[in-house]
């Protein structure tokens, strides 16, 4: 585990409340989803070299690894992309810079989000996680089950940005 900067004052600021949303759950879903992507790259955007990518625990978790992590999990769950190494996805490349990383995705996001826009009703079966044979969930599960997961993660990032620079709240 690499030793992650001394403690230094940083910005604290409060966190924001809950995104405001349409009225109706695809809305109100992919909000919540929106919120929280956007929670994660902020915790990842302009953190230098090589904080960006130290580990900050034990189990070498990192701010950039979390992010090319959700990326995968996007492909893979409303993409359709398979993953063949799930433990392989939250560490970048040494080649792999920051601005890579949050660009791809932004753009995993974005394609992810027309995805959803396609799909005529959240109680039928959104797209085959990974290209997988047999049914896909219904995108109403895959949605709520990217909300958890962004939102696990996105608590993760929290603490490793506070942990960096002491920088706290969204």
């Amino acid at each position: 585990m690499t030793t992650m900067a001394p403690h230094r004052p940083a910005e604290h600021r409060r966190d924001a409340g809950p995104p405001k949303t349409g009225a109706g759950e695809r809305e109100v879903l992919l909000g919540f989803l929106d919120h929280l992507r956007e929670s994660v790259a902020a915790k990842a955007h302009g953190v230098p070299e090589p904080q960006v990518r130290a580990p900050g625990v034990a189990s070498g978790t990192n701010l950039l690894g979390l992010v090319k992590h959700l990326t995968h999990v996007e492909r893979h769950w409303l993409l359709g992309l398979p993953v063949a190494d799930w433990a392989a996805t939250f560490h970048p490349e040494p080649g792999e810079s920051a601005e890579d990383v949050l660009r791809a995705y932004r753009e995993t996001a974005a394609r992810a989000n027309e995805a959803v826009a396609a799909c005529p009703d959240l109680a039928g079966a959104g797209p085959r996680p990974g290209g997988r044979p047999g049914p896909a969930p219904p995108l109403r599960w895959t949605l709520t089950h990217l909300v958890e997961e962004t939102g696990r993660h996105a608590g993760h990032a929290d603490i490793l940005r506070e942990l960096i620079d002491g920088a706290t709240g969204r």
